[in-house]
């Protein structure tokens, strides 16, 4: 089955924008896992804008699922990473001043690069993913770097999805055949909600993890968090 990992960055967002400790990151972490959640995903920045470095020290030792961390392979987050050692590093391309993700790696050109920050992860003992779009030659060249997974950038897909679901899917299915036939593992986020979950998992061969939260956060002003979180699990079951 399809592993639900939440990414809690817009709850520290939401921290951030008035300070103090309200609400409470590690508390929203832990709750997260008790509700049924299979993982934890955070993204730190390096102008901590929302997840902050000490929020990931905070969370390591209450986390009994799995720790995704997400970010750019710049020194100071290979330092947080090796030292805090997660279950899964997701290795995305953002520039420091991106907004969000918004688009996968060029493992071509950045296969070098990659070989090397991925040989580090590994001697901490830390499980690889690396940030992609469904091009399959990219797809090729994260196999060449040496990652366990790859995840799958989804904003495309959940952008065409409306008016055609099965337009919309069929780059993913092509781009997770080949991950898996190469032997990658396949993830998959962003964008991802409970409109186009269950379409995407009930199709894409392979899937092991989505990583989502602006939709689920956003679904749980509403719904409330332990509600939404089981509604996404049920999408995926």
């Amino acid at each position: 089955m399809t592993r639900l990992s939440v990414n809690i960055n817009k709850i520290a967002t939401l921290r951030n924008s008035r300070g103090g400790n309200i609400p409470d990151v590690l508390k929203a972490a832990i709750d997260c896992q008790e509700f049924g959640a299979e993982g934890i995903t955070v993204h730190p920045r390096p102008d901590e804008r929302h997840i902050r470095y000490r929020d990931v020290r905070d969370i390591k030792p209450h986390i009994t699922t799995e720790l995704n961390i997400e970010g750019y392979p710049a020194r100071k987050f290979l330092e947080l990473v090796n030292e805090i050692e997660p279950d899964q590093v997701t290795l995305v391309p953002d520039p420091p001043e991106a907004l969000t993700s918004s688009e996968g790696w060029d493992t071509i050109k950045n296969k070098n690069f990659l070989i090397d920050i991925i040989l580090e992860l590994k001697s901490h003992g830390i499980r690889t993913s690396i940030f992609t779009g469904t091009d399959l030659n990219m797809i090729e060249g994260a196999r060449d770097t040496g990652t366990d997974r790859i995840e799958l950038y989804t904003e495309p897909y959940a952008s065409a999805f409306p008016a055609s679901p099965e337009k919309a899917i069929k780059n993913f299915i092509d781009a997770a055949s080949l991950a898996t036939e190469m032997g990658l593992g396949v993830n998959a986020g962003h964008d991802l909600n409970l409109q186009n979950l269950k379409f995407f998992n009930d199709n894409v061969p392979g899937l092991l993890e989505v990583s989502i939260g602006h939709a689920l956060i956003s679904d749980a002003i509403y719904f409330g968090l332990k509600n939404t979180i089981q509604m996404y699990l049920g999408k995926l079951r």
